[in-house]
């Protein structure tokens, strides 16, 4: 058996996020394993290095199985490519250690959250990024974001629907950028892992921020009151996209 790692691009829009349901929808992991199969023949165990909800998008998503099919992992990928719907997309195969964990190899992961801020819609633009119509300051933004940065209890900024299993809310976040480059304001998280709807919550904060509605100060609060209603509202999940996972420096194919 050969131990294959995908990275993975997918539009989220049309996809009940990555993990398969057991009422059948539409998911990124069912897909891809149902392709295997129609293509292969081989029923396989496709790992992702986490869940990404319904609507969230990604640019770097990583997922491994292992496989008894004797073909080169770029003809596997080829392949796929050729029979996967167009909004998923497999960038890259290659055969890693057989200990090698999509998820629990991880050592970090970054998300981007995307905001057009302008009046007019964006036909094209709203597809992966929240049109936000009030002007944003992204120097509060980026101040308030500089308060998260470290080792925190994100409990205030954890989903309330999902328990973590480990009862553990410590997070450290090692990047939180904010950028403008004309309409399109980016916020760039890097973290060693991730709460539940974390990333919404941080931007949805963030929002508000710089809509001068919550001043940057009120962050620590917030983080210690580790409490989701001291929070405002997670941001909607099209603006979210996992950009990228991070293992520890080795030789992976």
């Amino acid at each position: 058996m050969t131990n294959i790692k995908l990275t993975i691009e997918y539009d989220g829009t049309d996809f009940r996020g990555w993990q398969i349901q057991s009422r059948g929808e539409r998911t990124v992991q069912a897909v891809i394993r149902d392709t295997f199969f129609h293509i292969f023949g081989e029923n396989i165990n496709l790992i992702g290095s986490g869940r990404t909800d319904s609507g969230v998008h990604a640019a770097g998503q990583v997922a491994n199985f292992r496989t008894a099919v004797r073909k080169p992992p770029a003809e596997i990928r080829n392949a796929l490519n050729a029979h996967l719907p167009k909004d998923v997309a497999i960038l890259e195969a290659v055969p890693v250690p057989d200990d090698f964990h999509a998820q629990y190899s991880a050592k970090s992961k970054t998300y981007r959250y995307q905001i057009l801020n302008r009046e007019v819609r964006s036909p094209l633009g709203e597809r992966t990024a929240l049109r936000f119509i009030y002007p944003l300051n992204t120097e509060l933004m980026q101040t308030a974001a500089n308060e998260l940065v470290g080792e925190h209890d994100f409990r205030s900024f954890k989903g309330t629907n999902r328990s973590n299993r480990n009862g553990n809310d410590v997070r450290t976040v090692s990047v939180l950028k904010v950028r403008r480059k004309g309409e399109l304001i980016t916020v760039d998280i890097t973290a060693n892992g991730f709460l539940y709807k974390m990333v919404r919550n941080i931007s949805g904060l963030l929002l508000e921020c710089g809509a001068g509605r919550i001043p940057p100060r009120e962050v620590r609060r917030i983080l210690r009151a580790r409490d989701r209603k001291a929070a405002p509202a997670a941001a909607p999940a099209h603006g979210l996209s996992l950009i990228k996972v991070a293992y520890p420096g080795r030789k992976m194919g």
